[in-house]
């Protein structure tokens, strides 16, 4: 190395985001004289909505969310990464992701982000207050005992219709006219209300981590069937008590299918004055070697299936990773066009002022139907 290189770089500020990158960060700059990487970190709710403009413009490598890839590949502030990372590297990367968390960073022909941690949305329960929700019906059982606890702060609410929706058959978007067809639109808005009718309000306002940390303490609480996965929380000593996680409870009859995927991706800013040297350290992070191990060993949840299936990444947090492999390979990828992030925060808005009654369902459905099909347009 000629020359001091100097990065930044911006996560979120769970230790999932925050540790694992710190920890692949210092083996890096060791292996590589000479580059420095600078981490700022910013909360869940900022993660899931500042645009990714905003930050490509002051950062090298940025965590992402794979809804915004749409609108980022129109501005072009993503590097493609697929003209920076060999192509071996790349196709290992794809060929050992969890599910769909590789191809969610893909559209319009090119790789705006590779996978580093996989999540979608799955079961937590508390071991010592029994046993997990099987089915829908379960979940509603457990509701009306007080033992739910749901997030449901946009767009956490959203994502629940996107999951029942895509359990019973019938995922949101599959036509571009509307987000669903009304009488799915019913069943879907009937039996989520079935459950929210017994939470406490205050779910309203809650994130995952939010709803976790109640879980964790609650006296009552006994289970959270739809809550995006956060290995953290079956670590011993992480919280008071520790959660389990375990596949979705069904409503359909085809077994858990249909979540609603999450987990992050690393990109690299089109403005960074090295695209090599950060394409490099993105596609390094993203490897098995580095996942299963420093990444895994350093409070991350891989995106790696080779470190999903690793015994000793499982061990420390009840087989996390194992339990839920399924929901995670049968996960429903959103929408990620030019104009559905906007679309989502309002879409999640509506969602929760028909399960508030402050709307009725027929309104709800048929203002969620006309906002996604304007919102092909709005990115334009």
């Amino acid at each position: 190395m000629t020359h001091a290189i100097n990065l930044k770089g911006m996560t979120w500020s769970d230790p999932r985001g925050y540790d694992p990158l710190i920890a692949a960060t210092a083996v890096f700059e060791e292996q590589n004289a000479g580059v420095s990487i600078t981490w700022d970190k910013r909360s869940l709710q900022e993660f899931e909505s500042t645009p990714i403009e905003e930050l490509a413009a002051k950062y090298d490598l940025m965590i992402i969310d794979h809804p915004h890839v749409g609108e980022a590949a129109r501005q072009g502030c993503l590097l493609a990464l697929d003209h920076w990372v060999p192509e071996q590297s790349m196709t290992a990367i794809a060929n050992e992701t969890v599910g769909k968390s590789f191809i969610s960073y893909t559209i319009n022909g090119h790789q705006w982000a590779l996978p580093v941690d996989a999540a979608t949305q799955v079961q937590a329960h508390r071991p010592d207050r029994g046993a997990r929700a099987e089915t829908w019906a379960d979940v509603k059982q457990a509701a009306r005992e007080g033992a739910v606890i749901l997030p449901m702060r946009p767009p956490h609410s959203l994502m629940c219709i996107y999951t029942l929706a895509a359990n019973i058959g019938c995922p949101c978007g599959s036509e571009r006219t509307r987000l669903l067809p009304e009488e799915v639109a019913r069943t879907v808005f009937s039996e989520l209300k079935a459950v929210t009718d017994h939470i406490d309000p205050a779910c309203f306002g809650m994130d995952p981590i939010a709803a976790m940390d109640r879980l964790s303490e609650a006296k009552t609480l006994r289970i959270a069937p739809f809550v995006y996965l956060y290995k953290g929380y079956s670590n011993a000593g992480y919280r008071s008590h520790r959660l389990a996680f375990t596949d979705i409870p069904v409503l359909g009859k085809s077994g858990p299918i249909g979540s609603a995927l999450g987990g992050t991706g690393l990109a690299v800013s089109s403005k960074t004055s090295e695209p090599e040297v950060c394409s490099e350290f993105a596609a390094w992070v993203a490897g098995s070697d580095c996942q299963s191990g420093i990444y895994a060993n350093a409070n991350g949840q891989p995106g790696n299936a080779v470190a999903w299936a690793n015994p000793r990444v499982n061990e420390p947090v009840l087989d996390a990773y194992h339990n839920t492999r399924a929901t995670h390979e049968a996960a429903w990828l959103r929408p990620r066009h030019d104009g559905y992030m906007a679309f989502q925060q309002t879409a999640s808005e509506i969602v929760n002022a028909a399960l508030t009654e402050e709307m009725g369902i027929q309104e709800a459905i048929s203002e969620l139907n006309d906002a996604f099909a304007a919102s092909f347009n709005e990115g334009r």
